[in-house]
Order: structure tokens, then sequence, then C-alpha cells
């Protein structure tokens, strides 16, 4: 299943994120996800993966266009032309043409100019949609009025013990896409009764 952005780009429900994966086995699991169905796959720069997870991408039997890549720039790039030369880099690693979902991944004091970046490139057709993560709403607030397109996805930390309520609000009001990081709390879920209770009723 995909959800549709505000511009009419199509985002698989469900992705597969690359965090804390080394770039000598990402390539390995990236396989095994899409082998088993997965077509969106999420890595960032600092993750330090994105060759392998373009390993993956070129040794997959999947046309591009079958695929939905996310990637993020980091935090230390803040002037446009940093940005550039880190999304060119990006590019260059996953050894793909295009990025589907480029993300700010998180705010910072540079965040208007590297949005403007962000907004160059998707206009210069290099990017299917532009987004961030780990922002709240002042972060917005802060952008919008400097923002010719505003931000079609915000990549949140989100579960049952963090259900972000105001933000998912927000968002919609503002056509912007909730993506969940962590949405299975690492695995934690005995950490909540109501979810354990639930598990030992059908026997999970």
């Amino acid at each position: 299943m995909k959800l549709q952005l505000i511009n009419k780009t199509e985002i698989p429900l469900l992705g597969f994120g690359t965090f804390r994966i080394p770039d000598t086995e990402v390539e390995s699991a990236v396989l095994t996800a899409l082998d088993v169905g997965y077509r969106h796959i999420d890595t960032a720069a600092i993750y330090e993966n994105e060759a392998g997870v373009g390993r993956a991408i070129a040794n997959s039997k999947l046309n591009r266009d079958e695929l939905f890549i996310t990637t993020k720039l980091w935090v230390e790039e803040q002037t446009k032309k940093d940005v550039h030369k880190a999304f060119e880099l990006s590019l260059k690693k996953l050894n793909i043409d295009y990025i589907d979902l480029y993300l700010i991944h998180w705010p910072s004091k540079g965040l208007i100019e590297q949005w403007q970046a962000l907004e160059e490139l998707y206009l210069a057709g290099k990017i299917k949609a532009i987004g961030v993560s780990n922002f709240h709403t002042h972060h917005f607030e802060t952008l919008f009025p400097h923002a010719k397109i505003k931000p079609m996805v915000n990549q949140i930390e989100l579960h049952p013990q963090l259900s972000q309520v105001e933000l998912r609000l927000f968002h919609k009001q503002h056509n912007i896409v909730t993506e969940a990081w962590s949405p299975l709390m690492k695995g934690k879920f005995d950490a909540l009764p109501s979810i354990s209770k639930i598990a030992s009723k059908y026997q999970k």
C-alpha cells in the first residue's frame, strides 16, 4: 500500500530502516528486505552505509522505479553549497540518478538555507519529494516564512509511548505527512502492560 504526498508522489506505507546497520552488512539486509516485499529503503548520510544500500539496489532484480529511496542531510551541511555537495555525494554512493525523498535530518541554525537548497534540488528534478525529520512546530514556524515549498514529510519518533498528538495535528493542518521512526519501540513492547496483556491473550 502507498500514501500520496501533497505533490502526488506516492510513498510506500512501510519502510525498511538501515540505522546502525554497518556498510559491510547493509547490502545483505536490504536485499533480504526487498526479497520479502519491502520497496521503501531509508538511509542517511550519518549512517555511513549509503554505499552498501547502493550495492543492494544495483544487485537487486528490481527496476529503479519500483523502489522508493529516502536519505537524509546531516546537520553539519549548513550552506547551500554544502547541501548541494552532500546531496551529490549521497547520490554517488547510492549509485542512482535521483532521490525519492530527501530529508533534513535534524533542525539546526542553518535550516533556512538548507531548506532553500532542497527546494533548488527538487525544482531541478533531482528529488521527487522533500521533507524534514525531528522537527517540532516551532521549527516549522521559523521555516515557513522563508519557504516557497512546504515540507511534504516530517519523520519523527512515533510509537505507543510517544503519540505526538499535537504535532500530528499540526502536520494535518499543513498537509505534511507524518512518518514514524522507531514505531516498534526497538522491540520493548513489554514495557507497556496494555500491549503485554494483548500479546498474552493472543499468545504472541
